[in-house]
């Protein structure tokens, strides 16, 4: 399985910040550290990772994808195998302003109930260490890459 995704940064008189966002659902409720990720989604062979990641974040957000500079910040593999392939873009974005895409799922589990659930129930912007602590473990890679792209 591959993903690709788009991770927002900005830099505030606070210092840089990047927006990631709290996966939705049941499981990650009542998850804090582990449960956010870079706006991200998965996509099959025909379609190229980066019109893949644009069109992740439109899904996932609601909000069309920023114009500007992409630095390719390379994959990782997740623990459950999953290859993840993001790129960084300097913009801004009003988590306000966000309209998920929605799932659906069993749930409770076994009990026959289909319920739709947001991809992200929320966004916010992080600063990096904040960040580390909450961010998909092995995605922290992505921060570390765009820190040494900062300079």
């Amino acid at each position: 399985m591959r993903s690709a995704g788009l991770m927002l940064f900005r830099h505030t008189g606070e210092g840089l910040e990047v927006l990631l966002g709290h996966m939705g659902g049941p499981y990650f409720a009542k998850k804090d550290a582990g449960a956010w990720t870079v706006p991200k989604g998965e996509y099959g062979p025909e379609e190229p990772a980066w019109a893949a990641a644009r069109r992740e974040f439109q899904e996932e957000l609601g909000l069309p994808p920023p114009d500007g500079e992409a630095i390719e910040l390379g994959e990782v593999r997740q623990t459950n195998g999953k290859i993840v392939t993001v790129w960084a873009i300097e913009a801004d974005l009003d988590p306000a302003a966000i309209a998920p895409g929605t799932f659906e799922m069993e749930w409770p589990p076994r009990s026959g109930r289909i319920q739709e659930f947001p991809e992200l129930d929320r966004v916010a912007w992080l600063t990096p260490d904040r960040a580390r602590e909450l961010i998909v473990k092995a995605q922290a890679a992505f921060l570390d890459r765009l820190a040494e792209h900062q300079g």
